[in-house]
């Protein structure tokens, strides 16, 4: 199966009630773990490729999301591939050339208004090559502005922003945030239920790492869609991985580990993606 857009996945869950997971590549392991959790649970997926990702790997972009449309392309269900928390426009247009399907544009460490000038700037510029554009509100203090513990986003400031910029989505602050390794975030559903009734696009929740299942079933319940996952495969990852050696000091196969720590991921995900899959039901 080639890979599919993200458009499709988020209008699809969008139209179903149900949340798509999007879970964060650092390596080729994290890739392989989170295809093959969508396959075991035959459910889509995202697999998103950060800027901080691509500075990790010497900031060379087209090796890791080569693997990543590579990973897709062979996958068995809908499997998409999208560009987080891009502020550099050079790692946009790798990415276009790459053949990822979305990017989520951050200018949220701007004032407001050149927020808006420069993400309206780069949603004209991917829509003209076809690309799904997400974009965020937030604060001076850069990506965690918009997702440090007690902001909230603004339900009238997001209508106007997307309808100002012409994103395709919109992450929005409601209580969660990002690399959170204990999951006790509590949301704003309340929030999350007045920003779906004014914004016109699809809600993005990041840092859902921190959030318990409960409440990610019901943040979907109340409106959000694209459902952001990051730290929680690389705590499987490093748990995984910290256990073998324990057992195993003498190691020196990186196989020996890394598989362990994949499939960590891979159950990690897979039980996660029925999560978002299967949010509460109305009454």
């Amino acid at each position: 199966m080639t890979a599919t857009s993200t458009a499709d996945l988020v209008t699809a869950a969008r139209a179903a009630g149900r949340g798509v997971a999007a879970f964060n590549v650092i390596t080729l392991e994290h890739a392989e773990a989170i295809a093959a959790a969508a396959e075991a649970a035959g459910l889509p997926v995202i697999l998103q490729i950060s800027q901080n990702a691509v500075a990790f790997h010497g900031g060379r972009a087209a090796p890791l999301l080569a693997a990543a449309v590579g990973v897709a392309d062979a996958a068995a269900v809908p499997v998409a591939v999208h560009l987080d928390h891009v502020t550099e426009e050079d790692l946009l247009h790798a990415g276009a050339a790459a053949g990822v399907s979305s990017v989520m544009y951050d200018a949220s460490a701007l004032p407001y208004e050149q927020n808006v000038r420069a993400t309206a700037r780069v949603a004209a510029w991917a829509h003209e090559r076809g690309l799904w554009v997400e974009a965020e509100l937030g604060e001076v203090g850069g990506k965690d502005g918009a997702h440090a513990p007690g902001v909230r986003t603004d339900p009238g400031e997001a209508a106007a922003f997307t309808a100002a910029t012409g994103v395709d989505a919109l992450a929005v602050a409601v209580g969660s945030s990002h690399a959170m390794t204990a999951r006790t975030a509590r949301l704003d559903h309340g929030l999350i239920a007045r920003l779906r009734s004014r914004v016109a696009v699809p809600l993005v929740l990041h840092g859902s790492s921190g959030v318990p299942d409960d409440e990610l079933r019901q943040a979907v319940t109340a409106g959000m869609v694209k459902i952001n996952i990051g730290t929680a495969l690389n705590v499987a990852f490093t748990s995984a991985v910290r256990d073998h050696l324990t057992a195993d000091p003498a190691v020196v196969d990186p196989r020996r580990y890394l598989r362990p720590a994949r499939d960590a991921m891979t159950a990690t995900a897979r039980h996660l993606l029925q999560v978002v899959s299967h949010p509460v039901p109305t009454a």
